[in-house]
C-alpha cells in the first residue's frame, strides 16, 4: 500500500490531480513562506519545496513517534506554487481589492508569464527521503480591460485567491486572448509535466 499527499489546500491543483486519475489525500503546507530567491522560476521551485519538505517532515515525525499505528508504505508527497510574472516583478495573490486593482490594470492587453514550481519529496517503506524539483513556464497574453471590466470582476471575489488576481479557468477567460504553453500550468498545476517527470523517474503516478 502506498500514498500520495498534496501539500496543497487549492481545490484546482486538487481538481487537475483527479482528473488524471490519481488518488491521493491533501495536506496543506501552513508554514510561513520564505523567499530568498529572486528569479520566478527560481522563487516557486523553493516555495515548492519549502511546502513538500514540511508536509513530509510531518510525516516521519509522526511515522517516528506513533510506529505502532503505522503500516510502511512509500510516500510521495507533491508541493506547488505558481505566480505569476510581468517584466519579471512576481505577483503573488493580492493582498486587497486595491492590490488586485493595480495587478490587472498590469497585465491589461499585454503578456505575461505564470510559473509554477513542483516538488516531489519520496519517502520509502524505511523512512529514507529523496527529492526531485522541477518548474514550468506558460505565456499568457490578455485583452485591454477597462475599468469597469476590472471593477466588475472585482466585486465577484474571484480575484482574491489567485497568483496575479485572475483565474484562467473562472469567468475571467473571457479576457484571455492566447496561451504559449501548458494551460493547465497557469490553472496551477503542470499534470502533463508531472507525469512525464515521474516517468524519467521510474516512478507511476497509479503505483501509489
Amino acid at each position: 500500500m502506498s500514498q500520495i499527499i498534496l501539500a496543497s489546500a487549492s481545490p484546482r491543483r486538487k481538481e487537475l490531480l483527479e482528473q488524471i486519475g490519481a488518488e491521493f489525500v491533501v495536506c496543506p503546507a501552513k508554514g510561513e513562506e520564505i523567499i530568498t530567491e529572486e528569479e520566478p522560476s527560481a522563487v516557486v521551485m523553493e516555495l515548492s519545496r519549502q511546502k513538500a519538505e514540511e508536509v513530509a517532515s510531518g510525516v516521519l515525525t509522526y511515522n517516528e513517534q506513533h510506529a505502532e499505528l503505522v503500516t510502511p508504505q512509500d510516500i510521495l508527497v507533491i508541493g506547488a506554487d505558481t505566480v505569476v510574472a510581468y517584466e519579471n516583478q512576481i505577483l503573488g495573490k493580492p493582498k486587497n481589492e486595491e492590490d488586485a486593482r493595480r495587478m490587472l490594470s498590469m497585465l491589461s492587453g499585454k503578456k505575461h508569464s505564470v510559473y509554477t514550481g513542483v516538488t516531489f519529496v519520496f519517502i520509502d517503506k524505511d523512512g529514507r527521503t529523496g527529492e526531485h524539483c522541477f518548474y514550468e513556464k506558460t505565456d499568457v497574453s490578455m485583452y485591454t480591460l477597462t475599468e469597469d471590466e476590472i471593477e466588475r470582476y472585482i466585486s465577484s471575489g474571484d480575484p482574491m485567491d489567485k497568483a496575479g488576481s485572475y483565474g484562467i479557468q473562472g469567468r475571467f477567460a473571457i479576457h484571455i486572448k492566447g496561451i504559449q504553453g501548458d494551460y493547465n500550468n497557469v490553472v496551477g498545476l503542470p499534470v502533463a509535466r508531472l507525469y512525464q517527470e515521474l516517468k524519467k523517474l521510474g516512478v507511476s503516478i497509479w503505483e501509489y
